[in-house]
């Protein structure tokens, strides 16, 4: 009876796998409507059918379909799917709209060009695990005309004709479109020595571009996608850590940027069924789902985009702290608890928003960490001043620290910040503001980096206690850099109540666009490529090198009991951030003159916490240096404008020949902030500060003559602007130069017509022989490539010219006419005029491919790079315009494949960096632009990229304003080129703009 049994389930079993066998091994084969002999027009509309039976419960269908050039796919009369390149077929789980018994799938493809295909797949698995499939064949029918009902099971499809059969999936100009794509080999990788890793999935079709990740308590990797049709992913790991099982997880969330296990709870910062913001899901039927009544919305949040909601993570305190960038507002209901408030612009002069618009009218406190409890009841904003972290996480000190981005488009300008690992404290300010803003490292209302970086594109942020790394790399913080390639372990050592260190490059490849890293329950790292539309991977780096002990020295083992005793007070004094407390001001005040900045600064947010009226007095008395300048910094940020004389005399009475270079630089910053938020002082106030300040330029240093400019410029002094030219002339960098320069077109009066010449001369003068700093130099090096000017750049200077222009005297302007008149030749002038070739499709370049690599001419490329109009829009080493995404790292982060995507479908991935609105009007008319500015009154749009024509929108008059999903790229700029110049143009855009990259050798 066991042998019979036995013998029943593997018959049964063979004949079910041979039955699945062949109903894998049918090949969809590519259809159109029959045109008797004449070929698809252009913009040619055919409609299509197939009716089938579903012969039992489904358990699982997966819809795939490929249209050359567009197809609206219908099940039962439901739009499920639409495909809009056939190059990149679509898919959609479509298990809830099948039914046992009929079906009907109907498309409306469309053609664009000469030829014109459909192919579709629908795999469907019964209940009984049975496999059906239903594929394109000439058991289709077709018509030419739409009719009412078309696509209903119901319909009559009455004179419909059956459809032709181009060929199999993988008959030319197709070719295989539904081969697995697959990410970046593990073995092109660069590791540090005794690391190895291996490629153990790459994203399929249908399962998106993946962004986020983060591991359940079961071990098994859960994964977001970057598309609201994707759901959540979830991979259940063998024990040698290799995928065992994916499946989809049918939780109501959607392009999470954030995920976290906590509380037995999934945390997710997302899309979801009530809009943006953190979602606490409860599997508390524990059916290993997440239902539609298992998740609830903790906190909106409006932010959307890369620049939008962020990481979570649970904090060793049991709180959940959750990463916001800085596109997004501060949530309302806040704690007036919350460690950091009292923010503002404080800037001095005027600032001017990025020349490309970019974050305009954004305003403090930037990115920002919230912490709230497991419910979600109490909210507090703990810390800010990003520009757009992305992720963090705690060190085993129980330490936060984040991975934050610069400002690309900075390049070249003296507030550049480069992407930097920060330390994250109780009430930190870290500085970014928008535009022009930015806080030099040496405000003391800031907290400095600890470690710089270079540049990059920040995205996950993993600490390695929980691996099984040797102890040097258990230690490091692991940043990924999405541009380059590059997964950094920075190291970490203690340095009073904050840390210092180094960094090294982990694991490198190109192109590697890494989004997220987790380590797993076996101790090794597991990240993900993604984001943007790209290909995505899923990676296990194990150590397979022998370790040694490693002896801890005396001096080591020192500074570590050292740095837990700062970071012990350092937490004392933040147990008062925020709230009020009798004890405070007596506990805190003594560390105000702290050696050490971070204690000075997390004690002056302890007594900037308590009414000013309790410590007013101590701080205009207090006599020792550190503590004098710690505690009037705390005034004028708290303090009556009706104290700001009193405030000047107490700052007038320290002894400036005591003062160290950083303690100088407080006390400007200091007199700055007395004028910032306690106003202009009087007239004769004015001259006696002018008269301290005056005979200490030129300074000693240069961040010092920085400082004293401003000031002077601010105050009108009558012999600034000869000083500040003289300052720019003996600058060496572009970047200290462009300082005074930028600060000195604010100042109105005080010039002489031949200071007046110099400084227009300077906009006339060509600045290749300037040097840079020499950490920028070096940051450019470090990712291989060679420096160039940022995007705005050419903006940013235009609009300093602008801006000293207007505060002319109207005999000054008449007397610069001929130095205002001079025009300065373009970097990369536009070749001669183009007749149109062809208007180009992917499939005719796509077999093509592969020539890029063989023996291209760089500078062909180059001219087909002017001729299309990219220098227009794009910049490429340190040439081109401002307009568009800079190309000069593209094999970083993209494939050959997604760079043609790009050339001729510019509207099918769109970063919302450059991503136009749309502003509807009462009257019925929009306008679409890059907003530039908004305030109360007023929406600034620049309607045309190359001429930075504007418009002004009124508010009162606005509807709405959404997004616009079209490109600024038009389309078909490279018609005008020859099949072989496209060849060259995408060899030229893989060199980088250099001549002597690989991809550029064949000159």
């Amino acid at each position: 009876m066991n042998h019979f049994r036995t013998s029943v389930v593997w018959s049964f079993l063979l004949a079910t796998n041979l039955f699945c066998d062949a109903v894998l091994a049918q090949t969809p084969e590519w259809i159109w409507h029959d045109n008797q002999g004449a070929l698809p027009a252009d913009n040619e509309v055919r409609f299509f059918r197939k009716p089938f039976i579903a012969s039992g419960a489904v358990s699982k269908a997966l819809l795939t379909v490929a249209c050359d050039n567009h197809a609206t796919v219908f099940l039962n009369g439901k739009q499920v799917l639409v495909n809009r390149a056939w190059e990149r077929p679509s898919t959609a789980t479509v298990t809830a709209d099948l039914r046992p018994g009929e079906n009907l799938l109907a498309i409306r493809g469309r053609n664009e060009g000469a030829t014109a295909g459909l192919l579709a797949k629908l795999e469907i698995t019964l209940a009984n695990n049975q496999k059906q499939l239903v594929i394109t064949d000439t058991s289709w029918a077709s018509s030419a005309t739409e009719q009412d009902g078309w696509q209903r099971l119901e319909f009559a499809a009455t004179g419909w004709t059956k459809v032709i059969s181009l060929g199999k999936l993988g008959v030319t100009p197709w070719g295989d479109v539904l081969k697995p794509p697959v990410a970046t080999t593990a073995e092109s990788l660069k590791l540090l020595p005794g690391f190895k890793a291996e490629l153990i999935r790459s994203s399929e079709p249908g399962e998106g571009s993946w962004i986020c990740m983060t591991v359940d308590p079961k071990g098994r990797l859960l994964i977001s996608p970057q598309d609201d049709s994707q759901p959540l992913l979830r991979l259940t790991l063998s024990p040698a850590g290799q995928v065992a099982q994916i499946e989809p997880v049918p939780a109501l969330i959607r392009q999470a940027m954030g995920l976290c296990f906590a509380h037995d709870s999934l945390y997710a910062n997302a899309h979801g069924p009530k809009g943006t913001g953190l979602y606490r899901l409860i599997d508390a039927n524990q059916n290993d789902q997440f239902d539609a009544d298992e998740v609830t919305l903790l906190k909106n949040f409006k932010g959307e985009g890369e620049h939008g909601y962020h990481g979570v993570v649970l904090g060793p305190d049991g709180s959940i702290y959750v990463m916001n960038g800085n596109h997004t507002k501060v949530p309302d209901g806040l704690a007036p608890t919350s460690p950091h408030k009292n923010y503002q612009e404080d800037l001095l002069l005027p600032r001017q928003w990025d020349g490309n618009g970019h974050a305009a009218g954004i305003l403090a406190p930037g990115g920002h960490i919230l912490r709230t409890d497991a419910e979600g009841k109490v909210w507090e904003l703990v810390l800010a001043g990003f520009r757009n972290a992305y992720d963090f996480d705690f060190n085993a000190d129980g330490e936060i620290f984040t991975f934050d981005s610069d400002m690309e488009w900075d390049w070249g300008m003296p507030w550049y910040r480069p992407t930097r690992v920060n330390h994250c404290v109780s009430g930190g300010d870290y500085g970014w503001r928008s535009g022009t803003g930015k806080w030099p490292n040496y405000f003391p209302d800031s907290l400095p980096t600890t470690v710089d970086i270079g540049i990059g594109s920040p995205t996950g942020v993993k600490g390695g206690t929980k691996s099984n790394f040797p102890e040097k790399y258990k230690k490091a913080l692991y940043v990924l850099d999405w541009s380059y390639g590059r997964i950094i372990a920075a190291h970490l050592t203690p340095k009073g109540a904050t840390y210092g260190g180094s960094f090294e490059t982990f694991v490198k490849g190109k192109p590697l666009n890494v989004a997220d890293v987790e380590f797993g329950k076996d101790g090794a790292m597991y990240f993900i490529t993604g984001g943007r539309g790209t290909q995505s991977g899923l990676y296990r780096v194990s150590h397979v090198g022998g370790t040694s002990p490693q002896s801890v020295s005396a001096a080591d083992a020192a500074n570590e009991k050292a740095g837990a005793e700062a970071r012990a007070l350092r937490r004392k004094l933040e147990a008062f951030h925020g709230k009020q407390d009798p004890k405070a001001v007596e506990f805190a005040w003594p560390h105000l003159d702290s050696p050490d900045r971070w204690i000075r600064y997390a004690a002056r947010i302890a007594i900037e916490s308590q009414p000013v009226e309790q410590w007013q007095s101590r701080a205009l008395d207090e006599g020792q240096l550190n503590a004098s300048l710690t505690a009037l910094l705390a005034l004028a940020r708290r303090g009556e404008s009706s104290l700001q004389t009193d405030l000047l005399q107490a700052l007038s009475r320290l002894s400036i020949d005591q003062m160290s270079e950083a303690q100088m630089l407080e006390g400007l910053r200091v007199l700055s902030l007395t004028f910032i938020r306690m106003g202009r002082p009087a007239p004769d106030v004015a001259d006696e500060v002018i008269r301290a300040l005056d005979p200490m330029v030129p300074a000693k240093s240069e961040r010092l003559n920085h400082e004293l400019a401003q000031v002077l410029i601010y105050l009108g002094a009558p012999r600034v602007a000869e000083r500040a030219l003289a300052l720019m002339d003996a600058a060496i960098t572009q970047e200290d130069q462009i300082h005074y320069l930028f600060h000195l077109r604010t100042l109105k009066n005080g010039w002489t017509i031949d200071q007046r010449k110099k400084y227009f001369a300077w906009y006339n003068k060509g600045r290749e022989g300037l040097a840079h700093p020499l950490e920028l130099t070096k940051w450019f090096r470090d990712v291989e490539r060679d420096y160039s000017d940022g995007a705005s750049f050419p903006k940013f200077i235009a609009n300093f010219r602008k801006e000293a222009l207007e505060n002319l005297a109207p005999a000054e302007r008449t007397e610069l006419v001929p130095l205002l008149a001079a025009q300065i030749p373009a970097a990369m002038p536009p070749g001669p005029p183009r007749t149109f070739v062809q208007d180009w499709k992917v499939e005719d370049i796509l077999p093509l491919l592969d020539q890029v690599s063989n023996d291209r001419s760089f500078q062909k490329g180059k001219e087909a790079f002017a001729a299309a109009q990219c220098a227009a829009c794009h910049r490429i080493g340190n040439e081109g315009g401002a307009v568009g995404p800079e190309l000069s790292a593209l094999t970083s982060k993209y494939t050959r494949r997604d760079i043609l995507d790009s050339l001729l479908d510019p509207s099918k991935v769109v970063s919302d960096q450059y991503q136009n609105i749309t502003v509807f009007l009462k009257n019925g008319d929009d306008v679409t632009g890059r907003l530039v500015d908004e305030n109360d009154q007023k929406l600034v749009l620049i309607t045309n990229a190359l001429t930075g024509d504007q418009t002004e929108v009124r508010k009162a008059d606005v509807v709405k304003r959404e997004a616009s999903k079209v490109s600024p790229m038009p389309e078909g700029l490279v018609s005008v080129l020859t099949k072989e110049e496209i060849l060259d143009l995408l060899a030229f855009l893989e060199s980088g703009g250099k001549a002597t990259a690989p991809a550029a050798e064949g000159k």
